[in-house]
């Protein structure tokens, strides 16, 4: 009998479902392998849902997403990999707030759930602030990287703190060796490699609202607090010392050659702090989690500002309300939308609720620990600056400094061409 009044409710169900079904549309910057995981996610939520969901991807979604918005034509759901795009299409009224709810749910279900509000929370077209955006899928970039076996060799530790990090770098000088590899170079994005360092160190220096004032400029680049984490970012880089040829060689030393120093024998260097892709570059080979390792890029012990976390990721925003777009928001808050990706490949995600043993890759599982653990979390900051400035002078400054300029002069000329776009 109970066998029996599962199966009815399950057809009532599937009746219910199909009876409310609709199209769904889902447009992304993914191909490829990642547009094969995500599609598992979305048809996870179709089988559930019985929403009819298709997905297209695009090498050019900034571009043509704001095309298909203008011409009326946008999908129900956009994937922006970048919060400003997605700020400026709620700015022309192209997005629709999520539901009421919703920014109660992410502060109580993702770690540092406030900082994930913050960045779905943009001015509508009448200025009015709203919940726009939904985080899915999330990269982390506070990683220093270096060589189990040369720790051990070596005898050194852990740093848990910045404080003992700094110690460590001048121990490794002690004993002859030459703590940090460290490249800016990247063709004619040279530079850039240095932004993610002064906004780790941002983060590690001040306040999270000084981040958020720099960013859009209501605290100025060349204010004291800023100069001062471009001059942490020298503690570390213009110290002939502390850097692998010199601190001459930083900006000249392509960022994909520059870990390599960790795998020499003996090592030319110790340790390296870049985001989680950077293993693409390491020596053919290599086993992350034996050959190679990362840790949290620590937070001073002595200012009190927590487990800061730099990073990326994408944001899910309704482009076309439906009922089916509304359902989708709903259903990526559920563990399982989450735990699909995780089983495959590239996906972080700071919902404290997931069964961590379902991350199909125990480096992505450490990682997420990481994610889990951040106080604040905060989206690359260059690439919330206008093109310009972020993709621009911020990169061509970083070169000037690694090159001896000083950090007040080298702020001067980013904050001129900022100045330059009002």
């Amino acid at each position: 009998m109970k066998k029996h009044l599962i199966t009815a409710l399950a057809a009532l169900t599937l009746f219910f479902n199909s009876a409310n079904a609709e199209q769904v549309t889902v447009f992304g910057p993914w191909l490829g392998p990642d547009q094969e995981n995500v599609e598992a996610v979305l048809s996870a939520f179709a089988k559930k849902s019985g929403h009819d969901v298709r997905y297209v991807g695009s090498d050019s979604f900034e571009q043509q997403i704001l095309v298909d918005a203008e011409a009326g034509s946008a999908p129900n759901i956009a994937v922006f990999p970048q919060p400003g795009l997605a700020a400026g299409m709620a700015k022309r009224g192209f997005l629709t707030p999520l539901k009421a709810g919703t920014g109660n749910w992410i502060k109580k279900n993702y770690a540092a759930g406030q900082s994930w509000v913050d960045l779905g929370t943009y001015p509508d077209k009448n200025g009015k602030k709203q919940l726009f955006g939904f985080f899915f899928k999330v990269d982390l970039k506070s990683l220093v990287w270096y060589s189990p076996e040369n720790f051990e060799d070596a005898g050194y530790e852990i740093p848990e703190t910045m404080e003992e990090l700094k110690k460590l770098s001048d121990r490794i000088v002690a004993d002859g060796g030459t703590p940090w590899c460290i490249g800016l170079g990247s063709g004619g994005a040279t530079g850039w490699p240095a932004t993610d360092w002064v906004e780790d160190l941002l983060l590690r220096t001040q306040d999270p609202s000084v981040y958020d004032g720099w960013i859009d400029n209501s605290i100025k680049f060349n204010d004291p607090r800023i100069v001062g984490a471009i001059e942490e970012f020298g503690f570390f880089a213009r110290n002939n010392k502390y850097v692998v040829g010199g601190a001459g060689t930083v900006a000249s030393t392509d960022f994909r050659d520059s870990p390599k120093g960790l795998f020499s024998s003996p090592p030319m260097c110790y340790l390296h702090r870049q985001a989680s892709f950077i293993p693409a570059f390491f020596p053919e080979g290599t086993v992350v989690g034996e050959d190679a390792d990362f840790f949290y890029f620590p937070a001073y012990a002595s200012k009190n500002l927590g487990k800061p976390v730099l990073g990326a990721g994408t944001v899910w925003a309704i482009t076309k309300e439906s009922k089916g777009a509304h359902d989708l928001i709903k259903f990526l808050q559920n563990p399982e939308a989450h735990e699909i990706w995780m089983a495959l490949k590239g996906f972080l995600t700071p919902h404290k609720g997931v069964d961590k043993s379902k991350f199909g890759d125990p480096t992505l599982r450490k990682m997420n620990d990481i994610l889990l653990g951040a106080t604040t979390f905060r989206f690359d900051g260059s690439d919330l600056m206008p093109g310009a400035v972020g993709a621009g002078s911020f990169w061509t400054g970083m070169v000037d400094y690694a090159g001896g300029k000083s950090a007040k002069a080298v702020a001067d000329e980013i904050q001129k061409s900022w100045d330059a776009l009002k």
